[in-house]
């Protein structure tokens, strides 16, 4: 069924340590190739994600009828795979009569079970899934369900009024929709928890997926067209490494095996919290869901349901790591942080490492474009490398493109990471213009950030292209400094962001939240940052605030910030 793409060419221009092709000027992973069905092949991530929950390497693969797939943290509510099969199965011969192959799945909800349950419906009946943001606005709603043209949208009683009236929209609460979950002779079809589901369609693997939003940090949101060969080669990347080769002869050997309890802070909406449902579902893990992000709420789910990993984005490791709350509480289960979403700066990651000693934080890169996958860290040796994203992940290739020249550059320099593999979109929907200007021909996905790799293969993320500060000249990388602002014990969060001046262009301000009772002042911090960065990187501006606007992935909303720097002057300049 499977074919082995082929491993990078080997010749004596590929150096082995890196990847990097001097001649092509081409990084190639290191990582073992990943197996993938040839491209015309029908096949689909539902089937896929199936055939790997079934498989017999899989460790709960003859215990699904007791291990929950679902658990929400609010009511303690869980759903057993075998449960959660006979509703997927149950709403897909519901959702038949609505839906069509290829048509377009608007959602717009809080997480939920119900969520899952959905999404895996929708897949199965060959349809995209493109959720929203629940606190997006009536003109935002619009905009990507103009992008989008769903056929059918769902959502809840408390959310649907912000939708046009002109779509046909399924409430998740209403009494309807409950029976639909129902299993009914009818729509068991013998499928259930087995190994398959009666009403699955058959799909190409070009066809899309879903259709998830760009975070918008740089401009106006755009619409990522995934296809089903996307998820394919990012989950089949984690569960290759997990199950198979060196990992999976690991885990074979290990005497106890411990089930994965994995919780979800992040938005099912968010290509990060969408990719990592389905790998939780193809690898047998129990995910514990949040409706709505508390920390303390978070701490009390770790220790009620003895998680074991927690997927985040860097400012839940900053809170982790400064907060006093978390030794109220027994963690000791907690093992894995998977970060990403932004940089997370060496410091962080110490003060992390000093109070959790115990857990490993593996972090990883990837883009909506990317289905999430491009880059992470494996093992603890890996995680060793602090400020990095890990090595390439399995089958991807890339560049580093100087801005200037559109030379291709060796390791140790910086230039715009461009990207090439088969987790790469297939374009975003209904903007052809913002397609080519991403896609080349040669099918390079230009990522717009400014990263370097080392001599060893490993990827850093230096910042966003468009979010450098030019200060007489000179590039200043906003989370170069921002990492240095967490640092400080008393600085509970930062950012920095670029303020107009007349003399040299742009000069560094930065907003910090005080950690409760600190009074360190604007001319301490400032001071701080002086002795440690070269003389155009001193921050020369600053205010206080009381939290940092951020996307919900965890990036910082930076034009918000400007924003709010240009129509106020209260702020202490240097």
């Amino acid at each position: 069924m499977a074919e082995i793409q082929s491993p990078p060419p080997q010749n004596t221009t590929i150096d082995p340590n890196n990847g990097y092709c001097s001649h092509t000027k081409i990084y190639h992973s290191l990582r073992p190739p990943l197996p993938l069905p040839p491209p015309s092949q029908p096949f689909s991530i539902f089937s896929y994600t199936l055939s790997l929950l079934h498989s017999p390497t899989t460790p709960t693969s003859a215990a699904l009828s007791t291990t929950a797939f679902l658990i929400d943290a609010a009511t303690g509510d869980r759903l057993t795979y075998s449960a959660f099969l006979h509703k997927v199965n149950s709403l897909s011969s519901s959702l038949k009569s609505l839906l069509s192959k290829n048509d377009v799945a608007f959602v717009l909800s809080p997480p939920s079970l119900h969520i899952p349950i959905l999404y895996f419906s929708l897949l199965s009946l060959g349809a995209a899934v493109s959720p929203s943001n629940p606190l997006s606005s009536p003109t935002e709603l619009a905009h990507q369900i103009q992008l989008s043209k769903p056929a059918v949208a769902f959502s809840t009683s408390a959310l649907a009024h912000k939708l046009p009236p002109n779509l046909p929209v399924v409430l998740l609460d209403s009494p309807e929709f409950l029976s639909m979950l129902e299993p009914t002779l009818a729509s068991s079809g013998g499928g259930g928890g087995g190994g398959g589901n009666p009403h699955s369609a058959a799909v190409d693997q070009s066809d899309s997926v879903a259709i998830l939003y760009s975070s918008g940090t740089t401009g106006k949101v755009k619409g990522v067209v995934l296809t089903h060969r996307n998820l394919v080669a990012v989950i089949g990347g984690f569960y290759h490494h997990k199950f198979s080769g060196d990992g999976g002869k690991a885990a074979a050997e290990e005497e106890v095996y411990i089930h994965p309890v994995s919780l979800f802070t992040l938005p099912l909406f968010h290509v990060f919290g969408f990719f990592m449902l389905i790998k939780a579902a193809a690898m047998g893990e129990t995910v514990v869901l949040m409706e709505k992000f508390d920390f303390v709420k978070m701490l009390e789910a770790v220790e009620r349901h003895r998680v074991t990993y927690i997927p985040v984005a860097p400012p839940l490791v900053v809170a982790l790591a400064k907060s006093d709350l978390v030794d109220k509480y027994d963690l000791s289960s907690l093992q894995i942080l998977g970060c990403g979403g932004a940089p997370l700066g060496k410091e962080v990651s110490e003060r992390f490492k000093a109070k959790f000693p115990n857990v490993e934080i593996y972090q990883g890169y990837g883009l909506t474009e990317s289905a999430g996958g491009v880059a992470r860290m494996v093992g603890p040796e890996e995680a060793k490398v602090h400020g990095s994203a890990g090595p390439l992940s399995e089958n991807m290739e890339a560049k580093i493109v100087d801005p200037a020249s559109g030379e291709s550059l060796p390791p140790g320099q910086r230039g715009e990471l461009w990207l090439r593999g088969p987790a790469i979109m297939k374009g975003y929907a209904g903007d052809s213009a913002a397609t080519a200007a991403t896609l080349d021909s040669e099918g390079w996905l230009k990522t717009g950030d400014l990263c370097y790799f080392d001599s060893n293969g490993f990827l850093f993320i230096v910042d966003r292209l468009k979010e450098l500060i030019k200060y007489k000249g000179y590039q200043v990388p906003p989370a170069e400094l921002e990492h240095l602002l967490q640092s400080m014990p008393e600085i509970a969060d930062a950012a920095v962001i670029p303020y107009p001046d007349e003399e040299a262009g742009q000069i560094p301000m930065a907003y910090i939240v005080r950690k409760p009772g600190s009074t360190i002042s604007a001319t301490q911090i400032m001071d701080f940052i002086a002795k440690q960065v070269a003389p155009y990187k001193k921050i020369r501006r600053l205010a206080f605030v009381e939290s940092i606007p951020k996307s919900p992935a965890g990036k910082i909303l930076r034009r918000e910030l400007v924003n709010i720097a240009l129509s106020t002057t209260t702020s202490s300049k240097l």
